[in-house]
């Protein structure tokens, strides 16, 4: 549920000087481990194949037999798969949501072997909404799915609140910081190129914070106050760059980068969501 596995070992391997040449940085940051599913198909799910333009990406669907308020979207973190989000899948379906959670691109079993960080990744989440015929959307996204989540939201206009939970401001800035003493500048800058070539991406374009000031819908920020992988400064930055007044900042005292989501975090989370989907004048429900 991290996006800094992959980012931590480009960086890692990058600043090594001779010993550690830049292919192996530009190798760790586009190619994430790739965890293998350690759960069958829930019985309530069917399975989900989403083609189109760009790999093929494989997911599962739950359809609420009651009638739905919407399609949630479940967006995992670096290195992970949509496994970790099947107790958010049954928690919603219980709230009256549709759930789809979908292995992203060079994750899990779906196709590809770049990790670009959102900026293919938006583009693939168009292609998921498509294939389950999704109409109002609510994304939910842990890490490196929050950062896809922000910056798909200003083109996608399915999508109505989505939550991020311990985003990062923009790749760069996030790299940088985690760079070990002994790396330099051009080091890590020679990574990024190589990386940038062989993935046909753009370092710089990959800002959720830059995203952010295009984003019209309601939208939660959530993270932990003490996160060491990735600063509670970056949903800061992204917070102070969404417009208006639908959004709001929720920093955990005491939570890291992958356990802010506690019992009460959930009660503002549902609060927050039932207040965002509510019709204009109207009540929460």
């Amino acid at each position: 549920m991290t996006t800094s596995r992959g980012v931590l070992l480009f960086l890692c391997v990058a600043g090594g000087g001779a010993c550690m040449p830049p292919s192996w940085g530009a190798g760790g940051l586009l190619h994430p481990a790739r965890r293998t599913l350690s759960v069958e198909r829930p019985a309530e799910a069917r399975e989900v194949t989403i083609t189109g333009p760009g790999p093929t990406l494989r997911g599962w669907f739950f359809r609420n037999p009651a009638g739905s308020r919407g399609t949630l979207v479940y967006l995992h973190g670096s290195a992970d798969n949509r496994a970790s989000g099947l107790s958010i899948a049954r928690r919603f379906l219980a709230r009256g949501f549709d759930v789809l959670a979908y292995d992203s691109r060079a994750h899990g079993a779906s196709e590809g072997d770049a990790c670009t960080y959102g900026y293919f990744e938006k583009h693939d989440l168009t292609r998921a909404l498509d294939a389950v015929q999704a109409r109002r959307v609510v994304l939910f996204g842990v890490s490196l799915g929050a950062a896809v989540a922000l910056q798909a939201a200003p083109a996608e206009p399915r999508i109505a609140a989505l939550v991020a939970v311990a985003t990062f401001a923009d790749l760069r800035s996030v790299a940088v910081e985690r760079a070990p003493f002994f790396a330099s500048a051009a080091q890590i800058e020679e990574a990024f190129q190589l990386a940038e070539r062989r993935a046909r991406f753009e370092v710089d374009a990959v800002s959720p914070v830059r995203a952010a000031a295009d984003i019209s819908v309601p939208v939660l920020l959530v993270h932990g106050a003490a996160d060491r992988e990735t600063s509670a400064q970056h949903s800061r930055r992204v917070f102070e760059a969404l417009p208006g007044g639908r959004k709001r900042l929720l920093l955990v005292p005491g939570a890291g980068h992958n356990d802010a989501l506690r019992p009460e975090v959930w009660t503002a989370i549902d609060e927050w969501l039932d207040a965002a989907l509510a019709p204009p004048g109207g009540g929460g429900g």
